[in-house]
């Protein structure tokens, strides 16, 4: 196991972090540096078709070793960090034999990682974690899926006597942002299903997932002098507040779970004379997304009307526009990808914990672009902040598991297993 967290601290060290204000792909020059190592690496370890593209993409090859027909598969993480927290000069701590106590970060600024507050903790005592030193996130979010990718592509290629077909696999920048699927060349690819590897807890099993929009809404007002606004300033920032207060009570994140939609406001930022609220819309539902960003644009028709003859124009604008939406539409036709990896958990005593996403991954949008893409635990917690950390028992597990899925669909006649016999009543 020290070979794979040596392998994930190599990541890790390096930054990664992307920029949702850069117009350039990758957003961050430095992806490129960790994108160039894994090209190398991939190289050294023996896979074969190792490309990467002007955007950064890189995809590879593990030719198939048996002589019948098998689906070519793949396996999917991205080498992107979140811009929400810092990324640079990652100082990864390794706490041996957790004790299940408390895990000092930074005893300086007294940054604690404690099972009182984050209780998935104690579930892994007795393993090794892998934590922050308390100053920035530690990228196990995707830089984990990279490593159990690689490490399983090594592994089969030391043990050939494991049976496989075709395996392809595919690194991207951006994910973080959004970014990471758009410029995916899917039929380059050539796989008839694949897994990202981006859950996060041991046994997360996912293939559903948010429909999801961003909304930018645009208030306009009138600067008065205050001393003579009575009927005359039009505050745009308090409108944006009236806006916000129109929105569903008790549907936003921190209310909210499994199936639950939201509204999320992010960002908002303005004065008198203009202000602009952005937030996001999510639900699983279809038809529930659809209603939700009507109401957006009805609460704005709403402003519009009651301020018509006194501002003289539209007050509010509402822009809403998709950005991904439910992959279950997509994977559900071809469920047995879902089965084979639920077999695999099973088959190392892994016990799968299949749940919708409360989020999007590369996979939601590359299901809709011709390759259904379930998505399988990475193995950390905590994702985008001081307090991420990540078992390296869950990497070891999470290598398993794509070696395991790869060995299955190998078996002939494994698709004829698929469908579980009913119970009787």
């Amino acid at each position: 196991m020290q070979h794979i967290i040596d392998r994930f601290i190599s990541y890790v060290t390096i930054d990664t972090e992307s920029d949702p204000n850069s117009q350039t792909t990758p957003s961050t020059e430095k992806q490129w540096n960790l994108a160039n190592k894994l090209v190398e690496e991939l190289k050294t370890i023996g896979l074969s078709d190792v490309t990467i593209d002007d955007k950064a993409y890189i995809m590879a090859t593990l030719p198939s070793n048996v002589d019948h027909e098998v689906p070519t598969i793949g396996f999917v993480s991205h080498f992107d960090t979140s811009p929400d927290f810092s990324g640079a000069n990652v100082k990864p701590q390794i706490v041996e034999n957790y004790d299940g106590k408390d895990i000092v970060l930074n005893a300086e600024k007294n940054i604690i990682l404690s099972p009182d507050y984050f209780k998935d903790l104690l579930q892994y005592k007795g393993q090794t974690i892998i934590t922050t030193d308390g100053t920035t996130l530690l990228g196990a979010d995707d830089k984990a899926g990279i490593t159990e990718i690689v490490s399983a592509m090594e592994y089969l290629i030391q043990h050939p006597e494991i049976k496989h077909g075709k395996i392809r696999i595919g690194f991207t920048p951006d994910e973080e942002i959004g970014r990471g699927a758009h410029h995916f060349d899917v039929e380059k690819f050539g796989a008839q299903w694949a897994y990202t590897m981006d859950g996060s807890q041991i046994g997360e099993l996912e293939y559903e997932n948010f429909n999801a929009a961003g909304a930018k809404i645009t208030f306009k007002g009138k600067s008065v002098h205050p001393g003579y606004a009575k009927g005359k300033m039009i505050n745009s920032m308090l409108l944006a507040n009236e806006f916000i207060n129109e929105l569903p009570k008790g549907e936003t994140p921190q209310e909210t779970k499994g199936y639950e939609g939201f509204f999320h406001v992010h960002h908002i930022k303005g004065n008198i004379e203009e202000t602009v609220l952005e937030l996001i819309i999510r639900d699983h539902n279809k038809k529930k997304f659809e209603k939700r960003k009507e109401l957006i644009h009805k609460i704005a028709k709403q402003f519009n009307k009651k301020f018509a003859k006194k501002f003289g124009e539209d007050i509010v604008t509402a822009q809403v526009k998709d950005q991904y939406y439910n992959m279950k539409e997509k994977v559900l036709p071809v469920k047995h990808i879902v089965d084979i990896a639920e077999k695999a958990m099973r088959e190392l005593n892994i016990k799968p914990i299949i749940k919708p996403i409360r989020g999007g991954t590369d996979g939601s949008q590359l299901s809709f672009m011709g390759l259904p893409c379930p998505n399988i635990f990475a193995g950390g917690h905590n994702f985008h902040g001081k307090y991420e950390y990540v078992p390296a028992e869950s990497i070891q597990k999470a290598t398993d598991v794509i070696v395991k899925i790869a060995e299955l669909t190998a078996v002939p006649g494994i698709f004829d297993v698929q469908e579980k016999p009913k119970r009787k009543r």
